[in-house]
């Protein structure tokens, strides 16, 4: 990152007496409706579905939830929780619900594709993505909570409105989140390294299990055997698949070069354990043991 701040402490009341807009119901919306009620703004919510707006106001997800656009009508701040294929192919009814002077972020994963999409879309857009995150989805996976204390990282350009961009800050106060600012390409690289291509890595370690586990007649055996260190190193593979995706697609290149670097990683590993050198595999964890904080 580029630039970093501590907790978000906007100058400007940017959100006063604004309804907040929220485009999708999600594990992102609605943790982020639930926290912005708490916090005493008005929050309006469009979904697809009547059966996810049925559902999202049994759980009190925003104030008002309509599959309608026009509930975005009176929002000074709307935020597109939408996946990054809908993120990045918007309905041309959306688009037209968006008030012109609103501000307007995303909170997708990558961030170069939605910047290019969207500065030209509209004049107030800032481009933000916070790191937060489970492995449920879906309109009951909404928590209160989910942002304190994490990353909340914008990537301006030199284009974007210094207002609308106090705006996205100030929400990220709101729900207790950590500020960050980055240029979009170092962001993508970074969320490659630290979060699209462990989804790949945790994925394949469970497939090496399940075959491992096959060719050695031990299936049951190695179920059995799994406890946490297992389930840590294999969570996020066992998340949601269509997010993976996603994340692989729209970020390719920089999650090539972090696979590239992770398969050689490991080949230094492996090269250690074919020739035995056991003091040196021994100072490679050891200096990974010391690493490992700075990453919590």
């Amino acid at each position: 990152m580029t630039s970093s701040q501590g907790p978000s402490s906007p100058a400007v009341n940017a959100l006063s007496g604004q309804a907040v807009g929220i485009v999708g119901l999600g594990l992102i919306g609605g943790s982020l409706g639930l926290d912005l009620q708490a916090a005493g703004v008005e929050v309006r919510a469009l979904v697809h579905r009547d059966s996810t707006a049925q559902r999202a106001r049994e759980r009190q997800l925003a104030q008002c939830i309509d599959t309608d656009p026009g509930v975005l009508q009176g929002c000074g701040l709307i935020v597109l929780a939408l996946p990054l294929d809908r993120l990045l192919d918007p309905p041309a009814s959306l688009l037209a619900a968006l008030p012109a002077d609103a501000v307007i972020t995303d909170v997708g994963s990558v961030k170069q594709p939605v910047l290019e999409r969207w500065e030209p879309l509209h004049r107030r857009f800032v481009a933000s993505h916070p790191m937060a995150g489970t492995a449920e989805a879906g309109v009951e996976a909404g928590i209160p909570g989910l942002f304190a204390g994490r990353p909340w990282v914008a990537t301006p350009t030199p284009g974007t409105d210094p207002i609308a961009l106090a705006a996205v800050r100030e929400l990220a106060a709101l729900v207790q989140a950590q500020w960050l600012t980055c240029a979009a390409p170092a962001h993508d690289q970074a969320v490659a390294l630290i979060s699209h291509m462990p989804v790949l890595v945790s994925a394949a370690l469970l497939e090496a299990a399940d075959l491992g586990g096959s060719a050695a007649g031990a299936d049951a055996l190695v179920r059995q055997l799994a406890s946490s260190g297992f389930a840590d190193t294999s969570r996020i593979g066992g998340g949601n698949p269509e997010l993976g995706t996603l994340m692989a697609r729209c970020n390719r290149d920089a999650v090539r070069e972090a696979l590239r670097s992770y398969r050689n990683q490991l080949e230094q590993l492996e090269a250690l354990v074919d020739q035995q050198q056991w003091q040196e595999l021994e100072g490679r964890l050891k200096h990974c043991q010391a690493l490992r904080p700075d990453f919590l």
